[in-house]
């Protein structure tokens, strides 16, 4: 089965249907068969981003339950340290808490797959076993 991370600018734009990225994101994503995957980090900040919205936080609620939307923990002491030393690491970039945890699921996963609207971090950004993560968005 097809494995693809999912971060969370695209998970806005799919919500939002006046999001310039929206149309693309859409269609990548409902044209998808496979597994979706993402992390709390990516859930807390899109909470985060579609919070303003009136039906916002049900219509991610809604996203997330129906889509099979697979969600990892990235938040025990070992994975924290890990992220942190990503963060660090990639501090010019740069490579927030969410991002970090996505890198991190990617090898957790052997998942190289992501669904991201960040194209400079992550063409930059590397897993700890040195791969190179592919932009989805990039290849429609």
């Amino acid at each position: 089965m097809k494995t693809w991370l999912l971060d969370t600018g695209p998970l806005v734009a799919y919500l939002d249907a006046k999001d310039q990225a929206h149309s693309a994101v859409a269609a990548c994503l409902d044209a998808f068969v496979g597994e979706l995957c993402t992390t709390d980090a990516v859930i807390v900040e899109a909470m985060h981003f579609v919070a303003a919205a009136a039906h916002g936080p049900r219509l991610l609620a809604d996203f997330v339950e129906a889509s099979g939307l697979r969600i990892f923990a990235s938040t025990q002491p070992s994975q924290l340290r890990e992220a942190a030393e990503l963060v660090q690491k990639y501090a010019d970039t740069p490579m927030d808490f969410a991002d970090a945890t996505l890198v991190l699921l990617a090898d957790l996963l052997s998942a190289l797959d992501i669904v991201t609207l960040d194209r400079r971090g992550f063409s930059t950004y590397r897993t700890v076993r040195g791969k190179t993560l592919r932009r989805v968005l990039d290849r429609v």
